[in-house]
């Protein structure tokens, strides 16, 4: 069976694309390829001068490419929205991909710009903002898909709809595995409600195993619980480079006739490494009612029309 790769990336000349925290790792990865590809492709950054690094660099290695920045702070909602006008002016009024890239990993606790905890405030909440400010140019003009990133970690997530922000009590790694875990709830209500809506929109999801990234190596030691000694023994022994991490999101984001709610990831040890494949969802992952009441909570908190889609 044919395992897929870079090679397999149609040409997307005429699309116009959009990735979060595309100045490192993953992200960084996968704005060049689509930009190499021919996609017209903006990078959204939190730290401007990185994130004309990061162009520079897609510049260098695709000279022939369309690649542009806009800033982007998901820890501040004030921010998103003045992202999203940018994206919008940039894209013509058009958006065919929006992958929701930028995360943080198992920091201590912080609040975002809004009083967020900063992992939930940053992973789902921002993004959710983001995607819903973007609709009025996504899949306006021919079909469009929004790829999200989540993790292993989703397996351990628990959404807590009354502590979402960690006001109670805090774990760190509690918190950005109920962050993952909204990243999938939040991609299967947004296809649920594109669907329904008749809008030429697709949403799925993507995670990039374990891989040596940035995020990775900024993250804390992980230490303590029996899950967290072994994944970090795994980590050591299965971390794969960010080229082979982004091929689960290029996967997702250029596959044809993929199924809307589809969730991707490395197809070999456990879903570390490898190339793209389905990958498992937890059984909280696959909750409709929870998915529709994250969503409902989570425009309430950015205050945004839940009924936007």
């Amino acid at each position: 069976m044919h395992s897929w790769t870079l090679d397999d990336m149609p040409d997307l000349g005429g699309t116009t694309a959009v990735v979060t925290g595309a100045n490192s790792g993953i992200g960084a990865v996968t704005a060049l390829v689509l930009a190499r590809s021919g996609a017209r492709t903006l990078l959204a950054c939190r730290d401007p001068e990185r994130g004309r690094r990061a162009v520079d660099a897609v510049r260098r290695a695709a000279p022939a490419s369309d690649v542009r920045l806009v800033r982007l702070d998901l820890a501040d909602l004030s921010s998103v929205a003045e992202a999203a006008e940018a994206i919008a002016k940039e894209t013509d009024g058009r958006l065919d991909l929006l992958v929701n890239n930028a995360g943080v990993m198992a920091l201590p606790p912080l609040r975002t710009a809004d009083g967020f905890e900063m992992q939930f405030g940053t992973n789902h909440l921002g993004h959710f903002a983001l995607t819903l400010r973007l609709l009025p140019v996504l899949g306006v003009q021919g079909p469009a898909r929004v790829v999200t990133l989540s993790s292993l970690g989703h397996r351990i997530g628990r959404i807590d709809l009354d502590d979402l922000n960690a006001e109670r009590s805090y774990g760190k790694w509690r918190a950005y595995g109920q962050s993952k875990l909204a990243n999938l709830l939040f991609t299967d209500e947004l296809d649920r409600r594109a669907r329904t809506a008749g809008r030429d929109l697709v949403a799925l999801a993507a995670h990039p195993g374990l891989s040596a990234t940035e995020l990775g190596q900024a993250g804390p030691r992980l230490a303590g619980r029996n899950w967290a000694a072994k994944l970090e023994r795994a980590s050591r022994l299965y971390t794969q480079p960010a080229s082979a991490g982004a091929l689960p999101v290029l996967y997702a984001a250029t596959l044809q006739d993929a199924p809307g709610g589809s969730y991707y990831g490395p197809s070999r040890l456990g879903e570390t490494r490898g190339a793209p494949a389905p990958a498992r969802k937890s059984h909280r992952a696959q909750d409709p009612l929870m998915a529709r009441a994250l969503w409902d909570e989570s425009a309430r908190l950015t205050g945004l029309d839940a009924d936007a889609v």
